[in-house]
């Protein structure tokens, strides 16, 4: 079972300040959650974990910070479309960092419940990882990513869990440069055509799944 976690606090650790880039991610973020956890409820035969959609939905875009996108606020020095897989990798080091406080706090062993309760804890952020790397387009294969030329690790990078279709799926709906518009369904069609065929079919599959 995978537990609620304080994915705010975790937010305002990336983003202290109160300023554009952070309100602009929260409502971003809340519009996803939003869109998200209503396909939850929505479709109990899914078997979605609601926990996981919740947080998910919420720290998908957390590695933005690191990208050079100023339209949206963002002043880092890395390639938007890696912003995935930035997060991920700020998500993994986070697992890590939580693995080695615990670890030498106490002598766990595999059997104790505080043991138990850390490989959830784990599993939970890893988890998010692959929800953060998943959600570009409808998402990427090796193949498109090689042959395009794109930053992103050559590894296939596409949401294979429920959770992480789902996410991917509530995302296309919202821009975060436009954040008062949410895309009807065939504007967010048209939108993903630049990824190709493959991308677009996939979408209509999931509105065929989710609404």
């Amino acid at each position: 079972m995978l537990l609620p976690m304080d994915y705010l606090a975790l937010l305002h650790r990336y983003y202290p300040e109160d300023n554009a880039l952070r309100r602009m991610l929260l409502h971003h973020s809340r519009q996803v959650c939003a869109r998200a956890l209503q396909i939850v409820e929505r479709h109990p035969e899914l078997g979605a974990n609601r926990n996981l959609v919740e947080a998910g939905a919420m720290l998908h875009d957390i590695g933005i910070f690191l990208t050079d996108a100023p339209g949206i606020h963002c002043h880092g020095t890395a390639h938007y479309i890696l912003h995935g897989s930035l997060g991920a990798q700020l998500l993994r080091n986070e697992a890590e960092q939580l693995k080695e406080e615990k670890q030498q706090a106490e002598q766990l062993k595999e059997e104790q419940p505080q043991a138990i309760q850390l490989q959830e804890e784990l599993h939970f952020y890893e988890a998010l990882a692959r929800i953060c790397e998943r959600h570009t387009g409808t998402g990427l294969t090796r193949q498109t990513i090689i042959e395009r030329g794109l930053p992103d690790p050559h590894q296939d990078l596409l949401p294979e869990t429920i959770e992480e279709q789902i996410i991917c799926y509530a995302d296309k709906f919202y821009s975060k440069s436009h954040l008062e518009r949410e895309r009807t369904i065939l504007q967010t069609l048209q939108s993903l055509e630049k990824f190709g065929d493959e991308g677009v079919e996939k979408f209509r599959h999931w509105t065929e799944l989710f609404e």
